[in-house]
């Protein structure tokens, strides 16, 4: 019995179980893709997928760190 049956010729997913979407550039912070992508990604073309790969690792710097939060806010000066 062979195991070609169970290999398949597909883009893996990037997803790594961190699935929080950052609020400015709503990117995934685990994986980097957008929600549309992600939700999209099991009717993708392998064409599309491999596309979408090769973007990911230059949409790093588009998350910025939130600094400070509500109390960075609040003690803003006028």
């Amino acid at each position: 019995m062979s195991d070609d049956i169970w290999s398949r010729d597909e883009v893996e997913s990037p997803c790594v179980k961190i699935c929080v979407i950052h609020p400015e550039s709503r990117l995934c912070t685990g994986c980097l893709r957008s929600i549309d992508e992600i939700t999209q990604w099991s009717r993708m073309a392998p064409e599309a997928r491999r596309s979408v790969m090769a973007t990911l690792p230059d949409r790093r710097d588009q998350l910025q760190k939130r600094r400070g939060g509500r109390a960075a806010r609040l003690n803003r000066a006028p």
